[in-house]
């Protein structure tokens, strides 16, 4: 994958001091190759894992400001492991993915999160993947996120919003009235800091500056669900 690939040379850069990270790639049922950064900050058997994707264009840099690229040491601690990949709205990809961390830790239960653009493929592959993996994760969503309707489906869906996340395709009301309207579990975050463009990573739109707290929200929701 050219992002991921690209961005291995920036392993030479402070990402490099974290506790365990490795590429990996799993298969699809073609036999097409699916790359992931793999991150794990302890010595026990993961519960759980994360499929993070970037917003944006969607491409892996480990290097990213991204929040959940660089957030992913933060979710990788505790009983969880993060895989880092390409935004996808392909099903196959996804579940290549799922089946390797599968493969390397069973029973390990995976959620796929996205933030701003990538939760475009979040929420269309929250049908395709029902049942197939545990659970998505909407942060900073799309204004699409006020009429998805995941009533019904086995696999958990939550939308997570910064108050006062001023971008203008991410508008925090969209996920409130998403809540509102289906029930769909939310997490409203507050504080931090924004910087320079209200859609980009170091706004309130990132979660810039209250990372931990809007990762550690997260988990607790996921370890929630059992």
């Amino acid at each position: 994958m050219k992002g991921i690939l690209c961005g291995l040379l920036l392993l030479l850069s402070p990402v490099a001091t974290w506790a365990g990270e490795q590429t990996a790639s799993g298969k699809t049922a073609d036999g097409s190759s699916v790359s992931y950064l793999l991150t794990t900050t302890g010595s026990q058997a993961p519960t759980y894992a994360v499929i993070l994707m970037p917003g944006g264009k969607g491409i892996m840099s480990p290097g990213s400001l991204n929040f959940l690229i660089r957030s992913r040491s933060i979710f990788a601690e505790g009983p969880f492991v993060a895989a880092s990949t390409d935004a996808t709205n392909k099903p196959d990809r996804i579940m290549a993915i799922v089946s390797d961390l599968q493969r390397r830790y069973p029973g390990v239960k995976v959620y796929v999160v996205g933030t701003s653009r990538s939760t475009e493929a979040t929420m269309a592959l929250a049908r395709p993947l029902d049942g197939k993996v545990a659970g998505f994760v909407h942060s900073s969503s799309m204004n699409g996120i006020a009429t998805f309707d995941p009533r019904g489906l086995k696999s958990r869906n939550l939308i997570v919003l910064h108050k006062n996340d001023a971008c203008t395709v991410t508008k925090p009301s969209n996920g409130a009235a998403s809540h509102a309207r289906f029930g769909t579990e939310l997490i409203e975050m507050s504080g931090g800091r924004s910087v320079g463009d209200e859609c980009e990573a170091q706004a309130y739109h990132g979660y810039n500056g209250i990372e931990r707290e809007t990762v550690d929200k997260i988990k607790q929701w996921i370890i929630a669900g059992g």
